[in-house]
């Protein structure tokens, strides 16, 4: 071969080589401009059309992909650099989860894998998905007409079972000799752990907490200054906790509807002050994050000066969460009981663990639902050790959006029950400690057949009794 053909089949090489790494980095270039734009292939371009599809859209839309802990000494400048470099966001730190970091994932990659790669740092301690909470499917029965504007005590078995309806009679949690003791108080606040409640409500209204004006509006390091005069919006990051599923405003009701007022219903506090705290969506959706930023807040107001003494949770499902179990041992150091719904899958929670209400927590209380027969509701889990308690919760009437009144059924309602009765006992005990209060919540039961080897108690709530 010639001078000439060898210096022209290296032209020819040198020029292949050219042409295939400007392709491979015409491709890369694609890649990016794809992920930039966020293309989507044509079979996954289905419009959400039912209401939970929509509800799934919205919480997917935006939320952060994970929760990090970060080794102590990581500094916040460092976390945003580690961030960065996965194209990530630093979208917020929890504050009383020391190194707990709620990560945005911009390019919207698989969060099981952005937990990987955040696991795989030497700087990162523990690394957990945000998992989607919902509010337990409804198993409620037929609805009873709605007659909000006149007194429908009678129909409230739960707190006095003459046997209205096939009940049995007694099978409820005394709450009239309760109230001869109290009928609770104004300087008791109780955050309800929701949807949002429905502050405008004609039975609520006179019974919720507003930011005291001698009060700053609440400031987070990372979300800023929030107006929060009825509460806390977790969803939105915002100050109006205005209900617009109904879940928290039934929830609300059973806590403390504001009783002989000749409207509606009784709550089992006819006193008390409710703190509204959204981190559940219209369709009844809401994230571990959002769930963490709305206790979050509630420990800062009560380092503020606010009452507030309870948790009311009505909600769960099987992710274990160690951000959310770290920061309601938070709340449990500040002196604020979290009572938590036991779940509605028929199951013993003791095998198959339902959260947050299975966190080994000093200051947690896991409530099943009974029907009006003092018998275990056929969808209420259970557990001799995991599950403290038992409450009404078959066919409970509440307050319901809208001036309007509901019937549900679940641990749901079974829950705020017990909320109520703790904040009857603070009523009567201002400065009972969290340990002395849940232990006299579990001295305070009815020994029920039905529930023998089911809870750690065997009884169901008296109200009564917890006032003696």
């Amino acid at each position: 071969m010639n001078r000439n053909n060898i210096l022209i089949h290296i032209a020819l090489a040198i020029v292949l080589i050219l042409v295939a790494a400007f392709a491979g980095q015409l491709n890369r270039w694609r890649q990016h401009w794809k992920s930039q734009m966020r293309i989507v292939p044509a079979e996954e371009k289905k419009r959400p059309n039912t209401p939970e599809e929509i509800a799934i859209a919205e919480v997917a839309s935006g939320r952060p992909e994970v929760l990090v802990k970060f080794k102590s000494g990581v500094s916040f400048d460092a976390i945003k650099t580690l961030s960065r470099r996965f194209n990530d966001h630093v979208e917020d730190r929890i504050e009383n989860a020391p190194g707990w970091t709620a990560i945005d994932d911009l390019d919207d990659a698989n969060a099981a894998a952005t937990v990987q790669q955040y696991l795989a740092l030497p700087e990162v301690e523990y690394a957990e998905e945000n998992y989607e909470i919902r509010i337990p499917d409804s198993v409620d029965g037929p609805l009873v007409p709605v007659l909000p504007h006149d007194p429908q005590f009678s129909e409230q078995w739960a707190l006095s079972n003459s046997g209205q309806r096939g009940g049995k009679q007694g099978a409820d949690i005394s709450a009239p000799l309760a109230w001869a003791t109290t009928t609770g108080s104004e300087e008791v606040v109780v955050a309800v752990l929701d949807s949002g409640v429905d502050y405008n409500h004609e039975d609520l209204a006179p019974n919720m907490w507003t930011r005291p004006a001698s009060m700053a509006p609440y400031e987070d390091t990372d979300l800023g200054v929030i107006n929060d005069e009825y509460g806390f919006n977790a969803v939105e990051n915002a100050s109006d906790p205005m209900d617009e599923n109904g879940h928290g405003t039934h929830c609300a009701g059973i806590i403390g509807a504001e009783g002989e007022n000749d409207i509606g219903i009784a709550g089992v506090n006819w006193k008390v002050r409710i703190m509204p705290l959204k981190f559940m969506n219209a369709g009844g959706f809401g994230t571990t994050k959002d769930a963490i930023e709305a206790i979050n807040y509630v420990i800062a107001r009560k380092k503020d000066g606010v009452n507030v003494r309870i948790i009311s949770a009505s909600w769960g499902s099987t992710q274990k969460s160690r951000a959310l179990e770290e920061v309601i041992r938070k709340a449990y150091e500040s002196d604020i009981l979290f009572v938590a719904a036991a779940g509605n899958a028929s199951v013993n929670n003791d095998r198959s663990p339902h959260y947050p209400s299975s966190y080994n927590v000093p200051n947690v209380v896991s409530v099943a639902a009974l029907d009006r027969n003092d018998q275990l509701a056929t969808f209420s889990n259970w557990g001799v050790k995991s599950v403290a308690v038992a409450a009404p919760g078959v066919d409970i009437l509440s307050t319901w959006l809208g001036n309007a009144y509901e019937e549900k059924s679940g641990t749901s309602m079974a829950t705020p029950v017990v909320s109520g009765v703790a904040a009857l006992i603070v009523s009567q005990h201002p400065r009972m400690s969290v340990d002395d209060l849940r232990k006299k919540l579990l001295a305070s039961t009815d020994p029920i057949v039905a529930l023998k080897g089911k809870t750690v108690t065997g009884g169901r709530i008296n109200a009564a009794k917890a006032l003696e």
